[in-house]
């Protein structure tokens, strides 16, 4: 993904950044969820940094 939230959220977590990956893929590709989850990751990784 282009913004860097799941290497972000893997190292946050302690979660392979694959399974991190593929959970958003997943998400976005039934029922959406994952784009939407994706950006608000994104807000929130751009406040604590």
């Amino acid at each position: 993904m282009i913004l860097g939230v799941c290497q972000w959220l893997s190292y946050e977590s302690g979660i392979q950044v694959g399974l991190i990956r593929a959970i958003f893929v997943f998400g976005f590709l039934f029922g959406g969820i994952g784009l939407g989850l994706y950006l608000i990751l994104w807000l929130v990784k751009v406040v604590m940094t």
